[in-house]
């Protein structure tokens, strides 16, 4: 098959790297995320990538403990470029070329963002990690994904999730529940179904950016969504 989405940036929690380990890394999940990656390159898909930080700090619990929201939300922006820099180094094990931009400049660690650069280097068949998040307080890696996304031109933002899709309730605790092939971004925020927060929302509406929510644990998922197959997960679009 050929891909239906030449440029995508997937959206992949923090926890998704962690597992079932207690360290905040699974040696054996970063080596499956790197392989898939790869499978994305090689079909042709230019590949972007946000992580989220919540395997090591996530920035909203610790408001709850005390921490002060900026602070908080600072020390979450560093564990995602953690993450970034384990997952640029099971890419490279893997022989795949893989660079880490942060929102934030520490040169020595990775390369400032600049989109002229990611989009050369995305064209080149390299796998860009954007860390950092904004760069700012109060925005989530959500929103993060969905502003890079704008920024690259993606044809799609991929959200891997524990899910196979956006439900009308959550599908543990309600049996009921049944899962949307496709939505609209309003209905979305309206029914309140906490697929992204409403700045990603609005981002990747007004630039006419699919939101994809799959289960990443789902086999031969990444190539399967980037390739448009029918029926697989659920598709956020006001278009």
């Amino acid at each position: 098959m050929q891909p239906k989405y030449k440029r995508i940036l997937l959206k992949l929690s923090g926890e998704v790297l962690k597992g079932q380990s207690t360290a905040c890394h699974d040696e054996a999940i970063l080596a499956d995320v790197a392989e898939r990656l790869t499978g994305l390159v090689k079909l042709g898909v230019e590949v972007g990538v946000v992580l989220g930080g919540g395997n090591i700090f996530r920035g909203l619990s610790g408001v709850q403990s005390g921490t002060n929201r900026v602070i908080g939300d600072t020390m979450g922006m560093l564990a995602t470029i953690i993450n970034a820099l384990a997952v640029q180094n099971a890419l490279e094990r893997a022989g795949t070329p893989a660079v880490v931009m942060t929102a934030q400049q520490m040169p020595q660690i990775a390369t400032p963002f600049n989109v002229r650069k990611a989009l050369k280097l995305l064209s080149r068949g390299v796998v860009v990690i954007f860390a950092g998040g904004t760069g700012n307080p109060f925005f989530s890696t959500d929103s993060g994904a969905a502003l890079r996304a704008a920024e690259i031109g993606a044809d799609a933002l991929l959200k891997a999730t524990k899910v196979d899709g956006v439900y009308t309730a959550d599908p543990k605790k309600d049996p009921t529940a049944t899962r949307y092939e496709r939505l609209s971004c309003e209905e979305a925020l309206a029914k309140r179904l906490n697929v992204m927060d409403a700045a990603a929302f609005a981002l990747c509406r007004d630039n006419a950016i699919p939101i994809v929510v799959f289960d990443f644990h789902a086999p031969d998922v990444l190539r399967r969504v980037a390739c448009g197959e029918p029926g697989l997960g659920t598709v956020v679009a006001d278009f």
